[in-house]
């Protein structure tokens, strides 16, 4: 019976997930709802309240969607990617959830150190949600925006928890009378430094092991196994030295996919499916673990910090750190708005519980109404708000669009930018005889990427091609910058 029931529920889920993906419907948010269909205060009637399982079941499950973001990163996307990507995984955790813990004063009444706690539990994007949604949108993002979403929401996990711990710490050692020490400190370098070192070291080692056995007639689906079996032993190991298991996973399938990219290539279809079913699970249990009554006490002030998140906390942060990059204001907001809340909070919010940290389950359903309201509101618009702002690229063959995105003629980037502004009548600029391709470089001030454009008096050029970094494709369109 217990086997039916769950066999029943994720097919279910699986169908629906599919009928509601046309129509821009989360497909994670699916999985969740059936959980909470089927759990106490739904038709299912199924009580379950077994927090120590879904803790463990969601750790694990996250280190496999993180392992499987980490096989698809490829190392050219650090070029754009990395720096912002970087500070927002750190930086941008930390004024997201500060800001929030002190919406939370405010709005639900908390203490100062509870509130920084909740701020801490919802402050990281979800990489489960941000790798499936960006894939399910429709729209191809420019390789800088891309990069940073993806980057970001694999590697800022390690902040999230080490921030968490800290202030179960803290209130810990306050409700004792006691001063948090230097183990504050030592936790941080723990995390991060056991994180990296293992997920590199790991990583080596396995791109070396695939490169030696792959020959010898091993199919996609038994090296997706083995990849698996290393990650999470990898992600255990880094757990018990007290480092990020989450950062290791991340780290290990991305050295992986770019030291073995041939070997790794045939199992990236069989970790697709590895990912989805850690996803379903995850969101089913975390489903079923919630009662939907007991949110309603605090609904409406949890309904408002989820809109203080998303529309302040979110916002600044991304603003205050891509502002050093040069991101344009469109690139920032849409960054802002993809801040996406998934499994990461739910399962960080157990932490309290399982610690009996007091209000640990008020701080268990707000950060399940920030979820739900995240994957309803962000999680549903991705396409949309990536064509309203102008981010999403659009398709070669799509000519009304492409022009608009890629300009009316085609030039060549060696070109002189005194011959171009001599043909087309425009006002010559100071360092007018560098090549074309070598200005705009110049003139952007940033990593180039396919759809970036710069001003050259009354026209506008665009970058149509890049190979490596440097641009091998110019386009223009005459009228001022749009």
């Amino acid at each position: 019976m217990p086997l039916l029931a769950a066999a029943a529920l994720v097919f279910t889920s699986v169908l629906a997930g599919l009928f509601s993906a046309r129509i821009g419907f989360s497909f994670l948010l699916v999985f969740l709802l059936a959980g909470i269909v089927a759990g106490e205060d739904g038709p299912g009637g199924l009580r379950f309240d077994n927090y120590l399982l879904v803790f463990w079941v969601g750790n694990v499950a996250l280190a496999v969607i993180l392992l499987d973001g980490g096989l698809r990163t490829a190392f050219a996307t650090f070029r754009t990617g990395l720096k912002p990507a970087a500070l927002l995984a750190t930086v941008g955790v930390v004024v997201s959830a500060a800001l929030t813990g002190g919406a939370a004063m405010l709005l639900l009444g908390l203490d100062w150190a509870t509130a920084l706690l909740l701020g801490a539990i919802v402050g990281s994007t979800d990489a489960a949600a941000v790798f499936s949604l960006l894939t399910r949108s429709g729209v191809t993002l420019n390789e800088r925006v891309a990069a940073t979403l993806e980057i970001e929401s694999g590697v800022n996990d390690p902040m999230a928890i080490y921030l968490t711990v800290a202030c179960i710490g803290l209130i810990t050692a306050l409700a004792h009378g006691q001063a948090p020490g230097a183990e504050v400190l030592l936790t941080f370098v723990q995390q991060f430094g056991w994180g990296a070192v293992l997920g590199l070291a790991g990583g080596l080692l396995m791109a070396a092991l695939l490169r030696r056995i792959a020959a010898r007639d091993a199919g996609g689906g038994i090296l997706a196994l083995l990849l698996v079996a290393g990650g999470l032993s990898l992600f255990a190991a880094t757990g018990m030295l007290g480092g990020s298991g989450f950062l290791a996973a991340y780290l290990f399938g991305m050295i992986v996919a770019n030291r073995a990219a041939s070997e790794t290539a045939p199992t990236l279809a069989a970790m697709d499916g590895y990912a989805w079913l850690a996803q379903a699970g995850m969101f089913l249990l975390l489903g079923l673990l919630v009662t939907p009554s007991d949110l309603l006490p605090a609904l409406l002030p949890s309904l408002a910090l989820a809109l203080v998140l998303m529309l302040v906390a979110r916002p600044l942060a991304v603003w205050l750190c891509l502002w050093p990059f040069r991101f344009t204001r469109a690139e920032t907001a849409f960054i802002a708005w993809v801040g996406l809340r998934g499994a990461v909070p739910i399962v960080l919010a157990l932490f309290p519980l399982l610690a009996g940290v007091p209000h640990a389950q008020q701080l268990f359903n707000t950060a399940f109404v920030v979820v739900l309201v995240s994957l309803m509101l962000q999680g549903s618009t991705i396409g949309w708000m990536a064509r309203r702002l102008g981010v999403a690229l659009p398709d070669r063959d799509d000519t009304p669009r492409a022009r608009l995105a890629y300009g009316d003629f085609a030039l060549d980037p060696r070109l002189p930018v005194a011959a171009v502004c001599q043909f087309y009548a425009l006002s010559v600029p100071g360092d007018a005889e560098q090549a074309l391709g070598d200005w705009m470089v110049a003139a952007i001030g940033r990593p180039p990427v396919v759809g970036d454009r710069v001003g050259l008096g009354s026209a506008t050029l665009f970058v149509r091609e890049l190979d490596g970094g440097r641009i091998t494709g110019v386009g223009l369109a005459l009228g001022p910058e749009t």
